[in-house]
């Protein structure tokens, strides 16, 4: 059973003081590392680690394909002004190989995780010489998966799987007490920037979880662009989470005068504390028609665009 830490109870300079140690103890003198996705939990696992760890800590951003538009540029640039290095790993064949026909969402979570523990990164940490992992879970992601709600990518000891045994290193998880508010929290006392500890939440699978059906590199890019779209538009808004999703169906549409069997994308926006619970955000219809005209325009192929109105539950923040 873990014991939550709630929003309430955290003290970020005591938590930071106690997992810094906590790595210490547990790496001694080997190499550790840890995959930086740019998202708050791992920007935060990112900074403790280093803090604890200094040189003997290695940080890798995966490139699996599957990230935002200019998502590693990005992150590199964020850590490199922290004085932090992160060395890019290119895996995009290695994943959408792992893909390749895969429609059912369980299924692309397991390929996506076997594929960055067991391959992808595993590869890395053996090449390295790490015997640890630094790994950003929260107490959501294992909720979550332990109540069969959505497998998390980065859940395994509370499915009883042992990734020494499996993957040949052991994990840390610095923030499996926190739920996404109290990381938010010890993100800005560490000095992450609010760019990186105030970012919107982004999925373990990535642009994965936001395509129903199968992710091909053609499907990936479209919901990519149709990202870059909502992220924009809906950056000022006080708004948990926003997010585009990309439907399976064929939608029938007119395009110069002819029907046009193109594709759709759903808009969510979400009000929420901790993910656990969530509500449509009332965004405008002014708003809901500028999201509307900027995907149809700069997004190929798309006839139909939505917007989610269900609440979490029975609906989940993320589609797949």
């Amino acid at each position: 059973m873990i014991k939550e830490i709630t929003l309430k109870e955290l003290n970020p300079a005591h938590f930071i003081s106690d997992k810094v140690n906590e790595i210490k103890n547990i790496v001694g003198k080997n190499t550790a590392i840890n995959a930086l996705s740019g998202g708050v939990d791992s920007s935060v696992v990112t900074m403790l680690g280093h803090q604890a760890l200094g040189r003997n800590l290695k940080t890798v951003f995966i490139e699996n394909g599957l990230m935002r538009e200019g998502e590693s540029v990005q992150v590199k640039g964020f850590f490199k002004k922290l004085g932090i290095s992160i060395d890019v790993v290119d895996a995009r064949k290695e994943f959408f190989a792992a893909l390749k026909g895969i429609t059912n969402p369980e299924e692309k979570r397991e390929a996506i995780t076997q594929t960055f523990y067991k391959n992808v990164f595993g590869k890395i940490v053996r090449e390295s010489g790490a015997k640890f992992l630094l790994q950003g879970t929260i107490l959501t992601d294992v909720d979550e998966t332990v109540a069969g709600i959505k497998r998390q990518h980065n859940v395994f000891e509370q499915l009883g799987i042992d990734p020494q045994t499996a993957f040949g290193y052991r994990i840390i998880e610095p923030l499996i007490q926190l739920r996404k508010e109290g990381v938010r929290k010890a993100g800005k006392a560490l000095g992450l920037p609010p760019e990186l500890f105030d970012r919107i939440p982004f999925p373990g699978p990535a642009l994965s979880a936001r395509v129903i059906g199968e992710a091909t590199p053609e499907r990936i890019e479209t919901v990519r662009k149709a990202t870059a779209v909502v992220e924009c538009l809906l950056k000022n808004t006080v708004a948990f989470q926003y997010m585009a999703i990309l439907h399976e169906d064929r939608v029938t549409g007119m395009r110069n005068g002819k029907r046009d069997f193109g594709q759709q994308i759903e808009v969510r926006c979400w009000d929420s504390k901790d993910a656990r619970t969530a509500t449509p955000t009332k965004l405008s219809f002014e708003t809901l028609e500028h999201l509307a005209q900027e995907i149809l325009k700069n997004v190929p192929g798309i006839v139909s665009v939505t917007y989610n109105i269900a609440t979490k539950p029975p609906s989940t923040i993320e589609a797949v």
